[in-house]
């Protein structure tokens, strides 16, 4: 491969891992933890992992308010669960 050839292929990379998600920490240093390992500390947390299907509109709405509080999505539907469970 040419030279040329090289810097575009390195430039198209760069551009993809700008352009994927997370890249608002791009060029930052992140604590990466293996798959593995996330699994270990939520089962210590007592965490289970619980798959839903929800309305388009209705995530928004969670992602907006999770943005809004600076919580972690997990952390404000766990919340809004344990809300309508006691009510």
């Amino acid at each position: 491969m040419k030279k040329t050839g090289m810097a575009k292929s390195d430039a198209k990379k760069l551009m993809g891992q700008m352009s994927a998600p997370g890249a608002a920490s791009f060029g930052k240093v992140a604590e990466v933890v293996d798959k593995r390992e996330q699994r270990k500390r939520d089962q210590a947390l007592g965490l289970v992992p619980f798959a839903v299907k929800l309305n388009g509109d209705l995530v928004q709405q969670l992602h907006a308010q999770a943005k809004e509080r600076d919580i972690d999505l997990n952390q404000l539907v766990g919340e809004l669960l344990a809300q309508g469970l006691a009510a």
